[in-house]
């Protein structure tokens, strides 16, 4: 298991255990930082709900003529100077519950200027039954996505309930076989006690201790796919936050924690597309062994 991190609103990283719930934690909710992040998050739902009709669309498959070899600019190539090949593995984001990809409008412009050659989104049906059937929907896409790119392996950035779709194909239908590496944005990893809000059988299985998560926590030998789970202390939808973790003795994961993003915001934070881009490119797996812990503001 990689080391988990803290996303803060410093420059550093820290890396550690999560933190607990504290008189300090609680002063915490009235820093600046929160208040603007609950301000962010206000004006990008308000900005999303005029977005959303856009992005009922279902979204082709297009290599971005920009990220040509020789037409890289210095950062891109530096992003990717490890492995200048990552920067051709196919990028899928996977939006939430009653959602679609223009959740995704400022993280997919933001990979592609990043370098990334292949970037697209997925609109799952909103009248999905299951985690399940969602999963086995995903396998079949990432399968025609492969075919139209010529890879064998894909990433797959899964914010919210996409998130744990992604998990559930990884674990559960052998997509660990396409998908090498899925960064989970938000996504309820041990549920949500907000589930138990709506009786309908797919909320439901988002609520803690729900069948489809006790199937989630058994064995899951040899999993290849590496997993970064990107969670917040302000998240408003997953709750207790902490169940945004992925913690599993079986797969090969990461938790990152950021501080004062609500739940909207996390595609849109300037520091989680950093964390995204550089997770994508390897960067973050090669600095794992070298982190140290650092107070952050």
């Amino acid at each position: 298991m990689r080391p988990s991190s803290d996303l803060g609103s410093g420059p550093g990283w820290h890396t550690g255990a999560d933190a607990e719930v504290t008189p300090r934690g609680l002063r915490a909710l009235c820093s600046p930082t929160t208040l603007a992040g609950g301000l962010t998050e206000l004006a990008w739902v308000g900005a999303h709900v005029l977005m959303y009709p856009l992005g009922t669309r279902m979204e082709q498959l297009r290599p971005d003529p920009r990220t040509r070899n020789g037409d890289q600019p210095a950062a891109v190539r530096a992003l990717f100077a490890a492995d200048p090949l990552a920067a051709r593995i196919p990028v899928l984001l996977v939006h939430g519950l009653v959602d679609n990809r223009s959740v995704f409008a400022v993280m997919r412009r933001s990979l592609r200027r990043r370098g990334f050659a292949h970037v697209c989104s997925w609109n799952y049906s909103p009248f999905l039954p299951d985690i399940a059937q969602g999963a086995a929907d995903l396998g079949r896409h990432i399968e025609r996505i492969c075919e139209q790119t010529g890879h064998d392996r894909v990433h797959v950035v899964g914010h919210s309930l996409g998130g744990l779709i992604a998990r559930y194909h990884v674990q559960r239908q052998g997509g660990d076989r396409r998908i090498d590496t899925l960064v989970t944005l938000g996504t309820p990893h041990r549920g949500s006690i907000l589930a138990h809000v709506l009786p309908t059988p797919l909320v439901r299985q988002l609520r803690p201790g729900s069948p489809v998560l006790q199937e989630l926590e058994g064995p899951a030998p040899d999993c290849r796919t590496r997993v970064t789970a990107v969670y917040s202390d302000l998240d408003q939808m997953v709750l207790p936050t902490h169940s945004g973790r992925c913690d599993h003795p079986d797969l090969d994961t990461r938790n990152v924690l950021v501080r004062g993003v609500g739940h909207m915001s996390l595609p849109i934070h300037r520091g989680v597309l950093d964390e995204v881009a550089a997770t994508l490119a390897g960067v973050r797996d090669a600095e794992a062994p070298h982190q140290h812990v650092a107070a952050v503001a």
